[in-house]
């Protein structure tokens, strides 16, 4: 029992993060075994692997190709051609990469399982980092048994402070950039990437106030709030709306794009779930600053109504929004 206490399952990504992890992790007294989750990325499996020997981590690669195209790649994409925005991380987040972890942590003998993500956990509940690059929000959607037995040694440490540790610790990796793309799409062509799996939208009105004033190459190319190129007499446009059905993008000065009433959809909560309206913080995409208060009320069908004390830019649907108390991650859905 005394063993499986102290047994962690971590995702060893081969980059610095959680490397660093694992070696906290150690530090802390839990004996650290490995999982790479493998898309067939060579030079980050290798990264893992030499990592993970250096640091004395029993690694285990596991293919989950298929999972990711079933899970992430497919809704992802048929997202897009449905004018929505989806984020993929928290697609593959309780669908793929935790539901893994957790699976082969039981397999394993490992009470818990970690991620090199900056956030905090608590007493089974997830907290906001207390640095600034706080990834709370990627984890708005995992399921409450995902959470209970999360580690994050990150959670309280800036990224410079995690950067200096793996030189300190020696770690092979310790200089290699932070990834900044997309996993799958490592050249950040979505629309090829779309295209090798259905037929692309063809190009469109753009519209202002009725009246058509250009054209869009394809609905997917654009995304709710994303400013249009140019100015029209002399103020600059943005993405209001994407309607599909038309083919048609609404554009919108800056103003307005603020709403201040939004539904969500396939909540996931992090505590149980709420049966009555609550006070909250929302937060519709990564960013530093953006957390308005907020009332959410549960609805019907696993949705809620998310009504904000102020306006909040552009919620674009297809992007999660998350929901904090104080500092606590309580749950997280699809912007509809």
């Amino acid at each position: 029992m005394a063993e499986y206490e102290k047994r962690v399952l971590l995702g060893l990504s081969g980059g610095v993060d959680s490397a660093v992890s694992a070696r906290l992790l150690q530090r802390a007294g839990y004996e650290v075994l490995g999982l790479y989750l493998d898309i067939s990325e060579t030079a980050a499996r290798e990264d893992a692997i030499s990592t993970a020997d250096f640091l004395g981590v029993p690694l285990t690669v596991l293919d989950i190709s298929a999972e990711l195209e079933e899970n992430v790649n497919r809704p992802f994409c048929e997202s897009y051609l449905k004018g929505r925005t989806p984020n993929p991380c928290i697609l593959c987040n309780p669908s793929v990469k935790f539901r893994m972890l957790r699976e082969k942590a039981d397999e394993m003998g490992c009470k818990y399982i970690a991620t090199g993500h900056y956030a905090r956990t608590r007493d089974g509940g997830v907290y906001r980092a207390l640095s600034e690059n706080d990834q709370s929000y990627m984890l708005c959607r995992l399921k409450k048994e995902q959470a209970e037995n999360l580690l994050l040694p990150l959670g309280e440490l800036p990224k410079s402070r995690v950067r200096e540790l793996a030189e300190e610790f020696g770690i092979p990796v310790a200089h290699k950039p932070d990834s900044m793309e997309i996993c799958f799409i490592p050249d950040k062509d979505y629309a090829s990437f779309i295209g090798r799996r259905a037929p692309l939208p063809p190009p469109g009105d753009m519209t202002f106030n009725g009246e058509v004033i250009g054209q869009h190459r394809g609905i997917h190319t654009l995304t709710v709030g994303q400013r249009i190129p140019g100015l029209y007499n002399e103020r600059k446009l943005y993405v209001d709306k994407i309607k599909p059905e038309s083919n048609e993008i609404i554009l919108a000065l800056w103003e307005g794009l603020f709403k201040s009433e939004v539904r969500a959809s396939e909540v996931s909560w992090l505590i149980d779930e709420p049966a009555s309206p609550f006070k909250a913080r929302v937060k519709v995409r990564h960013t530093k600053w953006e957390m308005p208060l907020c009332t959410v009320t549960p609805l019907p069908g696993g949705e809620v109504l998310i009504e904000t004390d102020e306006p909040f830019r552009a919620p674009a649907p297809g992007q999660a929004a998350a929901f904090y108390v104080e500092d606590r991650l309580v749950g997280g859905g699809i912007i509809v």
